[in-house]
């Protein structure tokens, strides 16, 4: 906000992450800094909890633009503030290819119905350089011009795409899928939460139990007494089954430059450092 005022920014790119720690300050604070030369700001490279978004939208006004994108350049959508505020949630209509949405077999699907996105290009000229089986892996079982670069979601009666998380994080928990997307997004807005990350780990009974890691606020201690009240927060806010049943604090979560998630990281550590125990609720 000091270089926005200090320099007249007029068009800024920002990660929901900007905008979470922005709303977590003081009313005061964000109000004594001039921000009016803004014109446009964008957002991309993770998914932004709607709250968040329509405070965002609520203080600079009708400005706040999103696109979902990959670097494999398959596909392309784009919603602007105004549409977003009909569809909250969306990441906008595509731009660049034609949306697909298809079950694990790749039959398409109705609209609401969750699945994952293909991207379809008149012809599809990209690979990954060495990795032809990571390639074939991408594309539609019938139809080699759709790619799916693993994110799952749904477009509405109107064909606005809604994404619901990665293929990859999935927890299937109990016979039921739980996005983590969901849960994280509800833990980033607890007043006593910066950042967290959630998956699933190995359960006995239920496949998968939901695991979450989670960076405080400073000063804020980790205290089992604040685990609870966390868990407790998801449940009312979501449903119960979704409430992480562990939750492990750390002072800083890895995210890369342009602030996406290293998710994966984290949880293969888990992973190893679980592997043959059932974890205590």
């Amino acid at each position: 906000m000091q270089l926005v005022e200090r320099e007249r920014v007029t068009h800024v790119q920002v990660v929901p992450t900007m905008f979470i720690r922005l709303l977590k300050l003081d009313e005061a604070v964000r109000a004594s800094y001039d921000v009016s030369s803004l014109r446009g700001v964008i957002h991309a490279a993770a998914p932004c909890p709607v709250d968040v978004k329509r405070r965002i939208i609520d203080w600079l006004g009708p400005i706040v633009d999103e696109y979902y994108a990959a670097t494999e350049g398959n596909g392309l959508t784009y919603i602007r503030s105004d549409e977003w505020l009909d569809h909250p949630g969306s990441v906008g209509l595509p731009l660049l290819g034609t949306l697909h949405i298809c079950d694990e077999d790749g039959n398409e699907l109705e609209p609401g119905q969750p699945g994952l996105v293909y991207f379809e290009q008149p012809q599809m000229v990209w690979e990954y350089h060495g990795e032809p089986e990571k390639t074939r892996g991408t594309r539609h079982p019938e139809h080699l011009n759709w790619a799916a670069l693993g994110d799952i979601g749904y477009v509405d009666e109107d064909g606005y795409l809604f994404l619901t998380d990665r293929r990859a994080f999935t927890i299937i928990s109990g016979g039921v899928n739980i996005y983590p997307a969901e849960i994280e997004s509800c833990l980033v807005v607890h007043p006593k939460v910066l950042d967290a990350a959630v998956f699933g780990l190995p359960d006995n009974e239920m496949g998968e139990y939901v695991h979450a890691v989670v960076q405080l606020d400073p000063g804020v201690d980790a205290t089992p007494e604040l685990a609870a009240e966390l868990r407790e927060y998801v449940r009312t806010n979501l449903a119960g089954y979704k409430a992480p049943r562990v939750i492990d604090f750390r002072e800083e979560l890895p995210r890369s430059a342009s602030g996406k998630l290293y998710k994966k990281p984290l949880r293969d550590e888990y992973l190893a450092a679980t592997a043959g125990r059932r974890p205590s609720a």
